[in-house]
């Protein structure tokens, strides 16, 4: 296996990071150079594949990965101009998520990696969100408080740097991009239910229906979003079925969420007395969110940032700059084929 330093003899002008992402129900490959940036990504959606089952089916996930993965690869070479043999290592996610989706990432990367005698690293898929802003043309600066908000995990963490993560708080039960997709299937939505609350929100009237914001009347910045799950079916039951009732309710659910996420924002700001936030991960897309936390920053004299849209679903892009940093620092995976279905933060190296 080449090191650091044989890498740079070869390729003294770039670093080329091939990442690939199956984690869950979206395959998606990318290149990221270290000096020209983002060459190319690519993914290919599950979301209809599980729609009528609403949620993901692992073994369909798993299965379709199977699938895909190799196509997408030669696609981004092709679309980054790229063979193979200009990469110069491989990076996977290897946790969290489901574990035969991983595997096959993992089983895909490392075998690339082996064969082409390159290193490859094993990429911790919520700190590829966390560093996901990093590709954006003004990045933030060190340190900063993080808000990790998607279908698995909702956490604030202070970010000191690559792999130097202090938990702030995090959700005891439902991620809130869990309780959007089980919300929406009670009120007959696709999935993934984000989108479609968001959509059918928009033509709610606010203040018919007031939900709690949980955890909010106590201290700390610990969440808790499967009561809002409960208390919109139980608000279905009780309301008219008629199509405006069905939007109300999506507004206030919604509203809910995005009140509690900001709460817990201002307080990790005030606690931590930093003045960046990051919000990454999918429910970070919500247009509503967004206008929030920007107020919020306005008020507190901060800077929030965002991936760009495209960037803040599970990517491939991320995969690759995460992956990035942890291999020009030289680390780098033993030749076996790992996935972590569940992988604490706290466990990750610093660079």
């Amino acid at each position: 296996m080449q090191n650091r330093e044989s890498l740079h003899s070869r390729r003294p002008r770039a670093l080329r990071v091939l990442g690939i992402e199956t984690s869950c129900d979206e395959t998606a490959v990318a290149v990221y150079d270290a000096a020209a940036g983002l060459l190319a990504h690519r993914l290919h959606s599950q979301a209809a594949l599980h729609a009528e089952y609403g949620g993901v089916v692992p073994e369909l996930a798993s299965r379709d990965h199977v699938r895909r993965c190799l196509p997408l690869i030669h696609e981004v070479l092709a679309g980054s101009a790229l063979t193979v043999r200009d990469l110069d290592g491989i990076a996977y996610t290897a946790g969290p998520g489901l574990i035969g989706a991983l595997l096959v990432g993992a089983a895909i990367g490392r075998s690339l990696a082996l064969a082409l005698n390159v290193p490859a690293v094993g990429v911790h898929h919520m700190e590829a969100h966390l560093l996901a802003p990093m590709l954006e043309p003004e990045p933030p600066g060190f340190p900063f408080v993080a808000l990790l908000v998607s279908g698995g995990h909702t956490q604030l963490f202070q970010v000191d740097g690559v792999g130097r993560y202090r938990l702030l708080g995090e959700s005891m039960d439902d991620a809130a991009g869990e309780a959007f997709d089980k919300t929406a299937k009670l009120l007959d939505l696709g999935y993934p239910g984000g989108p479609a609350i968001e959509k059918l929100a928009a033509r709610g009237r606010p203040g018919r229906y007031r939900f709690p914001r949980p955890m909010t009347n106590r201290p700390g910045l610990d969440f808790s979003f499967s009561g809002l799950k409960t208390h919109a079916a139980n608000t279905l039951r009780q309301a008219s079925a008629d199509e405006q009732a069905r939007a109300d309710i999506a507004l206030a659910f919604m509203e809910a969420i995005i009140d509690t996420l900001v709460i817990k924002c201002r307080r990790a700001l005030k606690a931590t007395g930093l003045r960046r936030l990051v919000a990454a991960g999918g429910v970070s897309a919500n247009s509503a969110l967004r206008e929030r936390l920007a107020r919020l920053a306005t008020e507190m004299r901060a800077r929030v940032y965002y991936p760009r849209p495209a960037l803040c679903t599970d990517n491939g892009a991320m995969i690759a700059y995460a992956g990035c940093c942890r291999l020009a620092a030289g680390q780098s995976e033993p030749p076996v084929i790992a996935a972590h279905p569940r992988w604490p933060m706290s466990d990750l190296p610093a660079v």
